[in-house]
């Protein structure tokens, strides 16, 4: 349950909530605390009860009863007036806390802390000093009230902190669902494609990182699907590409064998010819592995590009002029060289000139040229061909992917052509690219480095 995502993305929010919270209480707790002892001690301590007034009257009165034996007795009952008229407390007491009178008359006969207590007023009353105080400091009404208020404000802050609480587990609740839907629909579907279901697809319905994962795991789904069912061309394509020849052999010798024909040199000659097409069927699987693993050996050397152009385009040319198209070699002389596998360059333009001538009506054009551009030198093989379709275009580059399917049976091709010269390219450190208008003709256009200048011999 623990490694469930919505549950640890539950408890994350609860504990972030609970102690952000409790710790806001906490602070406010102790704060209101400390601020209302420091406001009730300073009421208490430093009342405005017009004291002045007081002091008057208690002048006044003493005044009156000088010499009076009752005097005592007489201030007590002054003190318990004053007291309930001005709600307040006031106690006399002697310069040693003795307390002689007290409006309340609990301290009566006890003894005050003089140090805890400010008196207001000081009096002779027959011979004897008498201080004057209000509420004084052994009185336990402030713990009590401060008690009090720390409980009511606990309470508050507890309820705070619950309703808090819930409503954050509620907003969890909603947002977690719906931060987690897209999660839980990529789950699904990545598990559907698990299975085997490459149709499954997400619904982006959001944007930002999930809704730019969604999208990235669309891109990933097609892409399978579209890998998938290029293995199943493949397996088709191959089968079909191995059937043909390998069935015309099989009859060949079975017939032989059989003595129904004898071997002259024409059967030879087509039995040697379908080898031939076997070979370069396996040959050419082995080297795209190969190129697509990294392990493909190239000899790199400094070559000028009208070597490799002569020995690509001359074997072609006769196959050209067979269906009636003209090759146009188009190379400024000013070209610099190339640092290059010649063999895989010829390779490359090969494969592409038998694309060209395949794809061309007779009487057309293949127009091979190159240039400089920067630290490489772009070489291009363009015809005025059948073209392709924008659709294809993405893909022409991809293993066993063939526009015409039952055009390409007849031509025996099996799809590898373009693969090859895209890895060949690549892993010389150039670039393949491919333009094409139907109709009209297809242009590929690929780079070479330029080789590095060799320093001035001495």
């Amino acid at each position: 349950m623990f490694n469930s995502l919505r549950v640890r993305l539950l408890l994350t929010f609860i504990i972030v909530v609970t102690v952000a919270v409790g710790t806001v209480a906490i602070f406010a707790s102790r704060s209101t605390t400390s601020e209302f002892r420091r406001s009730v001690e300073v009421i208490l301590d430093y009342p405005n009860f017009n004291l002045e007034t007081k002091i008057n009257a208690i002048n006044k009165y003493l005044a009156q009863h000088r010499g009076e034996r009752q005097i005592w007795d007489d201030i007590q009952t002054l003190l318990d007036r004053m007291g309930r008229t001005s709600r307040a407390r006031f106690v006399m007491a002697d310069l040693d806390g003795n307390v002689i009178a007290d409006s309340t008359g609990e301290l009566l006969g006890s003894k005050i802390d003089t140090m805890r207590s400010k008196p207001f007023a000081a009096f002779l009353i027959e011979g004897k000093a008498v201080l004057t105080y209000l509420v004084p400091l052994q009185d336990s009404s402030l713990e009590a009230i401060e008690s009090r208020f720390t409980s009511s404000v606990n309470r508050s802050l507890l309820v705070a902190i619950g309703a808090a609480g819930l409503v954050a587990l509620l907003l969890t609740l909603l947002l977690s669902r719906s931060l987690l839907r897209p999660i839980d629909a990529l789950t699904s579907a990545a598990r559907g494609m698990e299975r085997g279901d490459l149709s499954r697809r997400v619904s982006v319905h959001t944007s930002g990182e999930l809704g730019e994962l969604a999208k990235a795991f669309n891109a990933m789904a097609d892409g399978l699907a579209r890998m998938e069912q290029l293995r199943r061309n493949m397996v088709t394509d191959v089968a079909h590409e191995l059937r043909t020849p390998l069935s015309n052999v099989r009859g060949y010798l079975e017939a032989l064998l059989d003595g129904l024909i004898e071997p002259k040199p024409e059967i030879i000659a087509s039995l040697h010819e379908e080898a031939m097409l076997l070979n370069r069927l396996v040959d050419d699987l082995q080297e795209l592995a190969l190129a697509e693993a990294g392990q493909l050996k190239l000899v790199l050397q400094q070559i000028h590009i009208e070597e490799v152009v002569e020995k690509a385009v001359y074997p072609m040319k006769p196959q050209a002029s067979e269906k009636g198209l003209r090759v146009e070699v188009d190379l400024p002389p000013s070209l610099p060289d190339v640092y290059v596998d010649a063999g895989r360059m010829v390779q490359v333009l090969r494969n592409l000139l038998t694309n060209a001538i395949t794809n061309t009506q007779p009487g057309g054009e293949i127009r091979l040229s190159a240039k400089a551009s920067d630290s490489q030198v772009e070489i291009s093989v363009q015809d005025t061909g059948i073209g392709i379709a924008p659709e294809h275009l993405p893909y022409v580059f991809e293993r066993f992917y063939r526009v015409d399917k039952s055009r390409a049976r007849l031509t025996g091709g099996a799809g590898l052509g373009l693969s090859i010269v895209k890895q060949l390219v690549e892993a010389q450190g150039g670039q393949v690219g491919i333009e094409s208008v139907v109709g009209e003709g297809t242009r590929v256009v690929f780079t070479l480095p330029v080789a590095p200048r060799r320093p001035p011999t001495g």
